[in-house]
C-alpha cells in the first residue's frame, strides 16, 4: 500500500480541507548508457593508423632514438592527448617538426636524459595550460613559424639523404653538406633503388586517375610506398639495413637528467616551444578543416557536433601526453598536420577515432614486430626526407612575400639550419621586431600644391617620431588656404593626433579649410569645423549627396558638367543624362582616386590577380561589394547574377558562365574561400515567390528556375525559420532570401572543383546576408540537423 501524504486544500470552500494525496510513482531508473564507437570513427582510425605506423618509425630513425620510441609516442599521443586534448579531431604523435630538436638532445645528453627532458617539457606545458596562455602562443609571427618549419625540413632532408644514398648522417647540417660529395662517391645502388621506389610510389599513388584511382587513394600513400619498397627488396633479395626492434624488456625508460643546468633548461624550453606552437597551430588548422564539413558543424544524426578547439585544454592534453611518453621512453609528442588532416578527411566524427588509432598502434607494436623488421631503413629515410621537403612550403613563401616578411622567414630558416631551433627562432623574433620598428619609424611626409589646394600626404605609421617632420610640412601651408591631409597608414599615436588637431584648429580659425582623409579614399579622420564646403567622397558616386562646390569635368572630355560626383539628382526636372553622370564619375576618378590607387594597380598589373575569395552575390545595384567587405583592388573575385544563384552542374542550358567562374576561381586562382551573399528586398526572390507554373517562359523565368530548390526547401515546413541576430525574418521574402543562400551553398558543394578543394581542406564556404535598409551584414553561423542555418549573427557582433 502506498503512503498517504495529508495536504491542505488551497480552495477555502472545499468541504474537505485536508485530503490524502498519493505521491506520484518515481520514474523507472535510466539504464546505463553503452559506450559506442561510430563506424566513421573506426574507419578513420584505421586510415590514420596506417599513416602513423611508418611515419613513427621513420621519425624515430631520423632522430637516432630507439625505433620503439616512435611507436610509444604514437600510441601515447593517440590515447592520452586524444582523450584529454581540446581539439577532438587533432591526431598527436611524434612530429617531423621535433626531429631536429630531439636528435640534438640525444646527441648531447643521451637517450634517457632526453626522455627526462620530454617529461619536464610536459610539466611546463601543464603549467602554461593552467595559466591559460595558449592564445598568446598564436601571437608568434606566422613568418617565424613557417621559417622554423622550413629550416627543420631542410635539416631533415639533408640528413636523410645520406641514409637514402646508403650512408650515415652526421650531427649537423653543415657536416652533412660537407660530407655529401664523399657520400656520392660511395653510393650503394641497393639503398638508392629502394629509396627511389619509395618516393615514386609516394608521389604517384595519389595521382592514379579515374575510378580506380579513387578506390586506391583510400589506402594511404605512405603505407603503399613503404610496403611496396619492402616487398620489392624482399623479392629481390637485397642486403640492406632493416628495422631492428629489440625486445620490449630491454626498452630504455626515462632517467634522471644529467648535464649542465642552463643547457637542460634551454633544452626543456626549446622542446616546450616547438611542441606547443606546433600543436596549437595544428588545432587551429583542424578547426578550418572541420568548418568545411557541415555534418560536424551542425551535428547531423550519426555524428557529434564538433566545436572549436579549446586551446588551453589542448595544451594540457599535450603536456600530459609528453609526461607519459617521456616516462615510458617515447619521443616528444605534438599535434601532427598530416595525420590530423587524414583523420578529418577520412570522416572522423569524434575523439574516439584518435584514441582508437593509438590502441591500434599498441596492438601493432606488440604483435607485428616480425613484419616490421622486414622494412629497409632506406625506405623509411626516403619517406621522412619527402616529409622534410614538403615542410618548405611554396604557399608559405608566397604568403610571407606578399606581406613583406621575407627577411623574417629567411633569417629564421637559416638560423634553424645553421645554429638550431631555439637560436633560429630567437633570431627570427629579433628580425621581426626590427622590421616592425622599421615600419613604425619609416614615415614619408610630402607636400605639394595642385589647383590651389595644398596636399600633405603621410605614408606610414604616424607616431611621435614623425611629429617634427609633420609639423614642418603643415607649416608650409599658407594661412587661409585649402588643405587636404591624407593619412596612408593604420596607426596614429596620441602625440601625433594632438599635433594634427591643434594645427587644424589654428588653420581653420585663420579662415582656411582642412580635410583629413584616411587610408582608403573617402575615409574621414576628422571633419572640418566649417561644413559649408562639402567634398563628396571620390569613390562614392552615389545619389543624394548635397555638394555645393561645382567643378568642370574637363578630364572626361565634357566641359561644363557642373557638380561633384554624386551631386543631388532627384526625379523630375533637372535630372542629368546617364552619359553625363558616367563622364562626371570618370572625371572624379581620374582627379581624386587614380593618383591614390595607381601604385597598387600597377603592382597588380605586374603580378596578376591573386584574390583570396570568390564573392558570389546578386546583381542588385544597392550591393557595393567592396564597401560591405572593406576590400580593395585584387581582393575579391566577384560573380554577380540575378538572385545570387549557383546552378547545379549541367543545369545552365548552354550558358556555363557561373560554373566557369567557379572552376576558374578554384582551380586557377586558388581562392581560399567562397562566399554566397544574399540581401534584403531581393527582386529575384520576390519574383520566385510570385511565379506561377506554366505561362510564357521568358529569359528571366528560365533563369529563376535555378531558385526553385530554395522555394521547395522553404515550403517543406520541417525546418525552423532562421533568426537574424535574435529576431525572426520580417516576411516570407526575407526567409526565402536566407534559405536561398543556404541552398546555393549546397549547390556549390556539388561542383567537382569545389568538392575536391573541400575534401583537401583548401577551401571554405561561407554564407552572408546583407540588410540594405539597416546597412547591416550578417554571417550564417549555426545549423540544425538538416543543414539549414538556424542562427544568423550580425557581423558587428563577431570577433575580429
Amino acid at each position: 500500500m502506498s503512503a498517504c501524504v495529508p495536504t491542505r486544500a488551497t480552495d477555502p470552500s472545499d468541504p474537505n480541507p485536508t485530503r490524502c494525496v498519493h505521491p506520484p510513482h518515481s520514474p523507472p531508473p535510466t539504464p546505463p548508457r553503452r559506450f559506442r564507437i561510430a563506424g566513421a570513427d573506426v574507419s578513420a582510425s584505421i586510415a590514420v593508423f596506417l599513416i602513423a605506423l611508418p611515419l613513427s618509425l621513420g621519425i624515430a630513425l631520423a632522430t637516432g632514438a630507439p625505433l620503439q620510441a616512435g611507436l610509444v609516442a604514437a600510441a601515447v599521443g593517440g590515447i592520452v592527448a586524444g582523450r584529454l586534448g581540446g581539439s577532438p579531431l587533432q591526431v598527436s604523435g611524434p612530429a617531423a617538426g621535433l626531429t631536429v630538436v630531439t636528435a640534438d638532445l640525444i646527441h648531447r645528453y643521451g637517450w634517457r636524459t632526453t626522455c627526462a627532458i620530454t617529461v619536464l617539457a610536459g610539466v611546463v606545458q601543464l603549467g602554461l595550460g593552467c595559466m591559460r596562455v595558449a592564445r598568446t602562443a598564436l601571437a608568434v609571427s606566422p613568418a617565424i613559424v613557417h621559417g622554423m618549419l622550413a629550416g627543420i625540413g631542410v635539416t631533415i632532408a639533408v640528413a636523410q639523404l645520406h641514409i637514402v644514398l646508403g650512408g650515415t648522417p652526421q650531427s649537423s647540417v653543415l657536416d652533412n653538406l660537407r660530407g655529401l660529395p664523399a657520400q656520392l662517391a660511395r653510393v650503394q645502388p641497393a639503398a638508392v633503388s629502394v629509396s627511389v621506389l619509395t618516393l615514386a610510389l609516394l608521389f604517384l599513388w595519389p595521382r592514379v586517375p579515374g575510378r580506380t584511382g579513387q578506390l586506391l587513394r583510400r589506402i594511404p600513400a605512405a603505407l603503399v610506398a613503404v610496403a611496396g619498397a619492402t616487398t620489392a627488396a624482399s623479392f629481390a633479395g637485397l642486403t640492406l639495413p632493416k628495422v631492428d626492434l629489440p625486445s620490449w624488456s630491454s626498452h630504455a625508460l626515462a632517467g634522471l637528467p644529467e648535464g649542465p643546468l642552463l643547457g637542460l633548461v634551454a633544452a626543456v624550453l626549446t622542446t616546450t616551444l616547438v611542441c606547443s606552437v606546433q600543436s596549437l597551430l595544428g588545432a587551429v588548422a583542424v578547426d578550418k578543416l572541420v568548418a568545411g564539413r557541415p555534418d560536424l558543424i551542425s551535428g547531423t544524426p550519426g555524428s557529434g557536433r564538433v566545436g572549436r578547439s579549446d586551446l588551453n585544454r589542448e595544451l594540457l592534453g599535450q603536456g600530459a601526453a609528453n609526461i607519459v611518453s617521456g616516462t615510458l621512453g617515447g619521443l616528444p609528442v605534438a599535434g601532427v598536420a598530416v595525420r590530423s588532416s587524414a583523420n578529418v578527411q577520412a570522416g572522423a566524427v569524434s575523439r574516439n577515432s584518435t584514441v582508437l588509432h593509438g590502441v591500434l598502434v599498441v596492438i601493432a607494436a606488440l604483435l607485428m614486430v616480425p613484419v616490421l623488421e622486414f622494412i629497409p631503413l632506406a625506405s623509411l629515410a626516403a619517406l621522412v626526407m619527402a616529409v622534410g621537403i614538403q615542410m618548405v612550403s611554396l604557399h608559405h613563401i608566397r604568403t610571407v612575400t606578399r606581406h613583406g616578411e621575407v627577411p623574417v622567414y629567411a633569417v629564421t630558416t637559416l638560423g634553424v639550419v645553421l645554429f638550431g631551433v631555439l637560436e633560429g627562432v630567437t633570431l627570427g623574433i629579433a628580425v621581426a621586431v626590427g622590421v616592425a620598428l622599421h615600419r613604425l619609424t619609416r614615415t614619408r611626409i610630402t607636400h605639394h600644391e595642385r589647383d590651389g589646394v595644398h596636399h600633405v600626404h603621410v605614408r606610414g605609421q604616424l607616431t611621435f617620431l614623425a611629429v617634427p617632420r609633420l609639423s614642418r610640412a603643415l607649416h608650409l601651408i599658407p594661412h587661409g588656404a585649402d588643405a587636404v591631409v591624407e593619412l596612408d597608414g593604420s596607426f596614429m599615436d596620441h602625440a601625433a593626433y594632438e599635433s594634427l588637431q591643434d594645427w587644424q584648429k589654428t588653420h581653420t580659425g585663420q579662415g582656411g579649410s582642412v580635410e583629413l582623409t584616411g587610408r582608403r579614399p573617402g575615409t574621414r579622420i576628422a571633419e572640418p569645423s566649417d561644413s559649408a564646403h562639402c567634398r563628396c567622397r571620390p569613390w562614392t558616386p552615389w545619389r543624394n549627396h548635397q555638394c555645393e562646390r561645382p567643378y568642370t569635368a574637363s578630364a572626361a572630355g565634357h566641359p561644363g558638367a557642373s557638380g561633384e560626383p554624386g551631386a543631388a539628382r532627384g526625379p523630375g526636372a533637372g535630372r542629368e543624362s546617364s552619359g553625363h553622370e558616367l563622364a562626371r564619375g570618370i572625371s572624379a576618378f581620374q582627379r581624386n582616386t587614380a593618383p591614390i590607387v595607381r601604385g597598387e594597380l600597377a603592382r597588380l598589373a605586374r603580378e596578376g590577380q591573386q584574390p583570396d575569395q570568390l564573392f558570389l552575390t546578386c546583381a542588385d545595384s544597392r550591393l557595393v561589394t567592396s564597401m560591405i567587405t572593406s576590400s580593395g583592388p585584387g581582393d575579391l573575385f566577384v560573380v554577380r547574377n540575378v538572385g545570387n544563384l549557383v546552378p547545379l552542374p549541367g543545369k545552365e542550358s548552354g550558358d556555363d558562365s557561373v560554373a566557369a567562374a567557379i572552376e576558374y576561381a578554384v582551380d586557377v586562382l586558388k581562392v581560399r574561400s567562397i562566399t554566397v551573399c544574399g540581401h534584403s528586398g531581393c527582386g529575384a526572390m520576390q519574383a520566385l515567390l510570385n511565379s506561377e507554373p506554366g505561362g510564357t517562359r521568358t529569359p528571366l523565368q528560365r533563369w529563376l528556375r535555378h531558385g526553385l530548390p530554395s522555394l521547395e526547401r522553404m515550403a517543406e515546413g520541417t525546418r525552423p525559420w532562421a533568426r537574424l541576430a535574435g529576431r525572426a525574418p520580417a516576411d516570407a521574402v526575407e526567409q526565402l532570401c536566407l534559405t536561398n543562400v543556404v541552398q546555393q551553398l549546397e549547390h556549390l558543394s556539388a561542383h567537382e572543383s569545389v568538392a575536391r578543394a573541400l575534401r583537401e581542406g583548401e577551401l571554405e564556404l561561407h554564407g552572408m546576408y546583407f540588410h540594405v535598409g539597416e546597412a547591416q551584414a550578417y554571417l550564417l553561423t549555426g545549423a540544425d540537423g538538416d543543414g539549414l542555418f538556424d542562427h544568423v549573427e550580425a557581423a558587428t557582433d563577431l570577433p575580429a
